[in-house]
């Protein structure tokens, strides 16, 4: 059993285990129970941090579905692995070299020495982090709802450190799939979901640099100055975009500066992979809607909560395009030098995710005959684990929604390590094939 295999099997067990329990009465509000594939799709959607769903989580859920829908955004979050690691580490138990490669694997670790500490420092960080933004939350919800409150905040404190984009809205409006459209002009809430996006996308290496070296930025690795750097541009440029193109537009005009400046951030960190919006996403240009796709494809950074083809692939071939400009031989970035391997990685990645998310979107626009723009938006969504929908998903029948059940999967466990667990190891050949150019422009 590899890592690889081990987190595959891993992700899908929890899935199994998670749909089971919101087929049970219990776990809905009428006491009948989910079909199993309405619970398999959710449980999905959850276990891979993802939030697309097709029956709206507080009027369909009973308090006990929205447990265990939290509790699988949780674990999935963490890392199937993180968590199996984590309950052996309270139980006194030694922690072997095979976990701790597996560990490596899950978290996507530069090497195996110091993984049970790394572990230890990520879960503290992890309870921390979602503790404050489920305090912050508290002190917008509970005036409104009372002690309900309380849940409301953890849950989206936790759904949105861990990207998951799953929310209790629907209850409050009246209307299903509502997300966080009713508070977008609140900074208290915005800025708290935001902030707790950002930090669970950025990755468990780049928060052990922020913890050894503080504000010492030239002391982080590689890794952690491309992903700063990326999600920062990432967050700013679109969202620019947004307020300088799109809620300049007609049907904005009710909104007030402010509300707009926070949509246009909101709607920049989102799909960076929450699935959250507090906007309604059927209302923006083909345009606006497009960079959204982009940016859900990209996703986060390795290693985190987030999903999609990662921020270090995107910026991989940003300075792959420089070399070639440059008519250099070498990738470079802040002094460093990137080993060829990296490149050739990040090519396989781009080409898996772009091929599914293309290949299931014209399928799905196919099966069900709807827009294909939309269709890939849904595909975007849901191979970047992000959520966010045009309101297609719920509609969906039978093979669309198998689509992007597997679309969900392969986006949270990751497109090379379903291939390494599912292909077998190539025998090393000693000899090479000649070697000859070709044009590719």
């Amino acid at each position: 059993m590899t890592p690889a295999r081990i987190i595959l099997i891993g992700f899908a067990l929890l899935i199994l285990a998670g749909a089971l329990l919101l087929t049970l009465p219990i776990s809905t509000r009428d006491g009948q129970g989910a079909s199993f594939f309405d619970a398999l799709f959710t449980a999905t959607s959850a276990t891979c941090v993802t939030g697309l769903v097709v029956q709206d989580t507080s009027l369909y859920w009973s308090g006990f579905g929205q447990a265990v829908i939290i509790l699988l955004i949780q674990i999935g979050g963490m890392g199937v692995v993180t968590v199996a690691v984590a309950i052996s580490m309270l139980a006194g138990r030694r922690i072997g070299l095979k976990e701790r490669w597996v560990m490596q694997e899950s978290i996507s670790a530069p090497q195996v020495g110091g993984i049970v500490r790394r572990t230890r420092f990520i879960l503290t960080a992890m309870l921390l982090l979602e503790g404050a933004g489920a305090v912050l939350l508290a002190l917008r919800f509970c005036p409104e709802m009372g002690l309900r409150g309380i849940w409301y905040a953890v849950f989206h404190a936790i759904s949105s450190f861990c990207n998951a984009g799953f929310d209790l809205m629907g209850a409050e409006a009246g209307a299903p799939y509502v997300s966080l459209t009713g508070h977008v002009g609140d900074p208290l809430v915005n800025l708290t979901v935001m902030g707790l996006i950002v930090v669970g996308g950025i990755g468990f290496l780049t928060w052990g640099d922020v913890r050894e070296h503080k504000w010492h930025l030239r002391s982080y690795c590689l890794q952690s100055k491309l992903v700063l750097v990326t999600t920062a541009l990432l967050i700013l440029l679109p969202a620019l975009f947004f307020l300088c193109y799109e809620f300049r537009l007609p049907q904005w005009e009710g909104m007030t500066l402010g509300e707009k400046v926070l949509a246009s951030l909101f709607q920049s960190v989102t799909p960076r992979t929450a699935g959250y919006n507090t906007v309604d996403l059927t209302q923006l240009t083909e345009s606006s809607q497009l960079v959204m796709i982009l940016l859900m494809l990209i996703g986060g950074a390795p290693g985190s909560t987030a999903g999609g083809f990662k921020v270090t692939t995107a910026a991989v071939f940003f300075l792959a395009a420089r070399a070639v400009f440059r008519r250099r031989e070498d990738l470079q970035s802040f002094g460093r030098r990137l080993p060829v391997e990296t490149l050739r990685s990040a090519s396989a990645i781009l080409l898996m995710y772009v091929g599914l998310f293309l290949l299931g979107g014209m399928a799905i626009s196919c099966v069900e005959g709807v827009p294909l723009l939309a269709a890939l938006f849904e595909t975007a969504s849901a191979i970047g684990t992000v959520g966010l929908t045009l309101g297609l998903t719920p509609e969906l029948e039978g093979i669309s929604r198998m689509i992007l059940i597997f679309l969900m999967y392969f986006g949270r466990v990751g497109g090379l390590t379903l291939i390494y667990a599912v292909l077998p190891d190539s025998a090393a050949v000693p000899a090479q094939m000649p070697q000859e150019r070709i044009n590719v422009g």
